[in-house]
Formats: C-alpha cells, structure tokens, sequence
C-alpha cells in the first residue's frame, strides 16, 4: 500500500517558509504542500491558504476539506522550523505500526544562536492541559480531521487544534516518538518563571473560555463530567484551636522571618496558631524558629525522617495533636497580604461549607513590589464547572486552606513539587471549594524560587507528575460516574 502526506504549514516568512515547503517536497511520500498565510504570498511548489487565525476550528475543519492523503502534517506553530533527515518517513512509518490517531516527536530548539535538544514527554489521559508541548509538528491519521466536528463551539478562534487533539485521544493511543525529527526557531527566551503565569493574563482570558469549553465538551465524551451543584461539607469534628497556619522549610533564612511575622500579626475572631516543619535547614533558617518557639509563638517541628518532601513535611503538621480544624498554607517565600487574612479565609468556610477555600494573591519581587502579571485571582473557576476546568489548569491559586478531617484522610503526597494541586484535585473531584477572589497572599518572586528557572528535563518532570495525578483523578471520577450509571457505555466515540 502506498501511503501519502498532505503537509500544512502556516507562514512566517518567505525564506523560512520556502525551505520548509522545499524540505517537505523533498519526501517521495508527500502529496501536497499547504501554506496556510492571513494574505496572499508568493511561493513556490505549494498552494498557499488564506486563514484569519492558524488554531481556529474553522481553519482545521477547512484543513480537513482540501485533506486528500492518508496522514496530514500539521505545522501551525508560528515559530520557523526545519524537517530533519528523513522525518515524514519516520512519522508515517510508526503512524503505520501502531495505528496511532496522532503522531510527534523530539525536536532540537535554535535560542540566542545555540542547538540544543528539547525532548518532550509522553501523552496520557491526564495530558488535558492546553499547552501540552508536542513540539513543532502533529502528525495526524485523515480520518481524525475527517471525524472532526465543531460540537457547538464553531465561533472558537483559538481552540481549534487543542479540541482536534483532544478528538484523537478518543480514537486511539497518540504516539510519541523519542527522536529528534524537527529543528524550531525559538523566539520566547524568557525563563519558565516568567512564562508561567502567561494564561492568567487578561489578554488570555478570550483564549481560556475557549479551552474551558473544549475540555468540559471532552470530559463529557468519556464520562469524567462533574455536574454541578457539588456536595456541601459539614464541620462535624471539635478542635481546641480554629485554625492552624503550616509553613513548611529548608533554608529559606532570608524570608522566613517575613512568612512568619505574617502570621503573627492576624487579627481574628478565634484560636489561631502557627507550626512550622523544619526539614533540616543549614543555613540559620532553626536558629530564627527556635527563636520565636522559645516565645511561644509558634510550633517548631523537625522531623525524625529524613526522606520527606514538602508534602511529607505538610503531613508531620497535620498529624500533630496542635492541628487546629482547618488548616492554611503559607510558603516560607512568601506572606500573608495583612492582618486579615486568616479570619477572611476560614469565614469562606462556613459561608459555602466547603472542604477546601482557594485564595488570590499579588506577584512580588523580593521587595515586596509589584511585578507583572499583578494579582492572580483564578475567575476560570466557577462554582459551575471549576472542578472540571481544574482538570485542564496547571494550579488553583494561593493561599490554599483545607478541612483538616478531609486532608487527614486524604493525605498529602510525599513530593516536593504539585503536592498542593494533588490535593486540590482530589477534593474538587468529591467536595465544594469555596474562592476568595479579592488578593490576601504576596507571592514573592526571586531567584531561589523553585520553579524560577527550570531546565527541559525538570520541567518534563514536573510537568509529567502533574499529568500523572490528573489521569489518576480522571479514572478516579470516570469510576464514580459509571458507579452513578451503570449502563452507560464511555469512551464509545468513533
């Protein structure tokens, strides 16, 4: 059987856009050469498309009229990249073993004149986020663009190939090469610190409606949808001590000081108190806790393991007989905003009766000063569908606030990165969440923040763990619906 490609390719400029239609024609396999422009251009051995948005639904739907191959390489990435040696034969080869829907690969990155390799991750359920990196290129079978449909969003301008994507994981296993077949100018030369917070913006706010839409249609296909209203929690345990503010630490001497005056300073309407778990700090970070420890003013714990992350250290404190009936999670980097923000917080429980409050908070520099994006207040969540769309979000904001008997029995898992976005997960999965949108947190920004500068291989870590914990939620509500319908027939979509 002799198979064939129908390449597209969106415009950047008229030389890199021409020695990317040269390479693809350099492939016996390929068909036709699409270049897909927002105005007429001049080039050669290709049929040049006009488009308005490159992602939109009408532009794939469109991709998938003029399709007459049986693969299509989609390159709408506004970047420049390059088809390495033999690349569509590979694509099409492996498309071919495993009857894949969707095929990518590795990639080189050119940044500030340097080569080097960016390897991607594998896909798995959980790979909901919206900016899951395939890299330059998607390799398609003909009859995903051809299944595809516009499901009521045809208006959408941005979430054209994340609701493609997402109809290929419903026809089958999308594939990951781990081979360098692409070469990608990259642009952006920002460190992940600061590209972050890129779809809180304002600006994104048009973009994130889509990709909320085109989820919760997905989650709906293959019956992990939470319907709203979600179930109340009632406060049926007694503690000597309202609430409990856990800071866990290892050398932070130059801010804990702050993280913890923050916490002295409240002013409430009841109990209060402060414990702090101390994994072996070096660097003074001790001195300063027994310091206050000696004044009463706060609990100082360090633990007997010596194998704990974050979360293992989060544990030790919500085990602890001082444990008050809620507890409130403050970084040791960070502080609370005023003297008010503990007693706003544990009043949202009980307005909502909810298992977990969520607040807001404003971006800092080290000073304290106001950097860019501002205040990060999460309004994608909506008491309607917040669980669902956290599903597709890489986090739910800050300071998080827990039911203490719900995250007893939950427990806290033992890493040192997405601890707090596994438990936020898990509760929205089964209870309420109440948010706070107004900022009572100052979220400090420096460079010995964890995630200030990440290499590819943490962010592949990182970012592999966080879509690990949403498949194991995904199965987890996708069990619990069947248990609520039994007769339903999921993941039947062809």
């Amino acid at each position: 059987m002799n198979l064939n490609v129908d390449c597209f390719i969106v415009y950047t400029d008229q030389l890199a856009s021409q020695k990317l239609v040269d390479q693809c024609r350099d492939s016996s396999l390929v068909n036709q050469v699409y270049v897909l422009a927002s105005s007429p251009v001049e080039l050669n051995n290709c049929e040049v498309t006009i488009v308005e948005e490159n992602g939109s639904c009408s532009t794939i739907r469109l991709i998938a009229k003029l399709l007459r191959a049986d693969f299509a390489l989609l390159a709408l990435n506004e970047s420049a990249i390059e088809i390495g040696q033999g690349a569509i034969e590979r694509l099409t080869q492996v498309a071919e073993y495993t009857d894949a829907p969707m095929v990518y690969a590795d990639y080189m990155e050119l940044k500030n004149g340097v080569l080097s390799p960016y390897p991607v991750i594998d896909y798995q359920p959980g790979s909901l986020r919206d900016d899951f990196n395939f890299g330059p290129v998607r390799f398609f079978r003909s009859e995903v663009l051809k299944a595809f449909r516009y499901e009521n969003y045809e208006t959408l301008k941005h979430a054209g190939c994340y609701a493609l994507r997402l109809r290929a994981s419903r026809m089958g296993e999308l594939v990951h090469i781990p081979e360098y077949l692409f070469t990608k100018v990259e642009t952006d030369t920002r460190a992940s610190g600061e590209k972050q917070f890129d779809y809180v913006k304002a600006t994104a706010r048009e973009r994130q409606l889509e990709m909320e839409q085109v989820c919760t249609a997905h989650l709906r296909d293959i019956g992990a949808l939470l319907l709203a209203p979600f179930p109340e929690t009632i406060f049926s345990e007694n503690f000597e001590t309202e609430a409990t503010v856990i800071i866990p630490v290892r050398n932070r001497v130059k801010t804990i000081r702050d993280a913890v005056v923050s916490v002295l300073i409240q002013k409430t309407s009841f109990s209060f108190n402060l414990i702090v778990v101390d994994n072996y700090s070096t660097d003074g970070t001790s001195d300063i806790l027994d310091e206050y420890a000696a004044q009463g003013k706060l609990t100082h714990i360090i633990p007997e393991r010596k194998d704990l992350g974050i979360g293992g250290c989060w544990n030790e404190a919500v085990f602890h007989p001082a444990c008050g009936k809620f507890i409130v999670q403050l970084d040791s980097d960070d502080l609370y905003i005023d003297e008010n923000t503990l007693q706003t917080i544990i009043d949202k429980f009980y307005e909502e009766n909810c298992a977990m409050v969520v607040g807001s908070y404003r971006m800092t520099n080290f000073n304290l000063e106001e950097i860019p994006p501002g205040v990060i207040d999460h309004r994608e969540w909506t008491d309607d569908n917040g669980p669902n769309n956290a599903l597709r979000i890489n986090g739910l904001g800050a300071p998080r606030a827990f039911y203490t008997p719900i995250l007893r029995d939950i427990r806290v898992p033992n890493v040192s990165y997405g601890e707090d976005y596994a438990l936020g997960l898990t509760i929205s999965g089964k209870y309420k969440i109440g948010r706070v949108y107004q900022p009572v947190y100052l979220c400090r920004r420096w460079d010995d923040n964890t995630d200030a500068s990440l290499d590819v291989a943490k962010m592949n870590v990182h970012n592999l763990y966080k879509d690990r914990i949403r498949t194991f939620e995904l199965q987890a509500r996708i069990q619990r619906n069947k248990k609520l319908d039994p007769g339903k027939a999921w993941f039947d979509e062809n």
